[in-house]
C-alpha cells in the first residue's frame, strides 16, 4: 500500500515579472502574497501566493523562458461559478464556458499566457440559474 498524499501544496509558474504577475492575481483571482516565505521571493526564489482560506497557493518563479501552462483548474461552488463568470466577464477575460456534463468550467488566460479554469461540479444548480436568467 502506498502512503497517503493529503492534497497539492503549490502549483509553479514561471511570469516574466513576479510583482506585476502578483497584482494580476490579486486583481483577478483574490491572491496575496503569503508573507510568511518572503524570504524565499529571491532572484531565483518564488513569491509565493494564497487565497484567504490558505489552501490555494501559488509559487510566481521569474524567468524570460517559459512555456505557459496548459491549464491550471480551480473548483468553485456552483454559486460562486455564477459569480465567477460575472467577475470573468467584467474584465474580459472569459475565453470559454464550456458544459462537460459532470462538470462545467469557465477558461481564461492570464496576461502571460497561462490557461486557468474555474470549475463546478453543481451543474444542476448552475444550468437552472442559468436558464432563469
Amino acid at each position: 500500500m502506498l502512503p497517503k498524499l493529503n492534497g497539492i501544496d503549490h502549483i509553479h509558474l514561471n511570469v516574466p515579472n513576479k510583482s506585476k504577475a502578483a497584482d494580476w492575481y490579486k486583481e483577478i483571482l483574490g491572491l496575496s502574497v503569503d508573507q510568511q516565505y518572503d524570504n524565499w521571493n529571491t532572484n531565483k526564489g518564488p513569491l509565493m501566493l494564497k487565497n484567504d482560506d490558505d489552501n490555494i497557493h501559488l509559487a510566481l518563479f521569474e524567468s524570460d523562458n517559459f512555456t505557459p501552462t496548459d491549464a491550471l483548474a480551480l473548483n468553485a461552488s456552483g454559486k460562486d461559478f455564477l459569480l465567477w463568470k460575472q467577475h470573468l466577464q467584467q474584465h474580459n477575460l472569459l475565453n470559454r464556458y464550456s458544459d462537460h456534463q459532470l462538470s462545467l468550467s469557465l477558461y481564461f488566460n492570464d496576461p502571460f499566457g497561462h490557461q486557468h479554469e474555474i470549475t463546478t461540479k453543481e451543474t444542476d444548480y448552475v444550468r437552472t440559474k442559468l436558464n432563469e436568467q
